[in-house]
């Protein structure tokens, strides 16, 4: 999620965490290493394991 800056986000844990920069990416996955800050972990997620399906290498070439 891109939100306007500077911001400033309070954690469950009551820290805060602040930002300057004029454009910031939340992580909406918690699976950045840079939480609360978007890392693009998220794109890194196994298709195939997702949907079910075999990503394009995992799957037979026709003959």
């Amino acid at each position: 999620m891109l939100i306007q800056g500077p911001v400033e986000v309070e954690l469950e844990d009551g820290t805060r965490v602040c930002s300057d920069r004029f454009m910031v990416a939340i992580c909406c996955c918690q699976r950045s290493k840079t939480y609360p800050w978007c890392d693009t972990s998220h794109r890194r997620q196994n298709r195939s394991a997702a949907d079910g399906r075999k990503s394009g290498a995992d799957q037979a070439q026709p003959t």
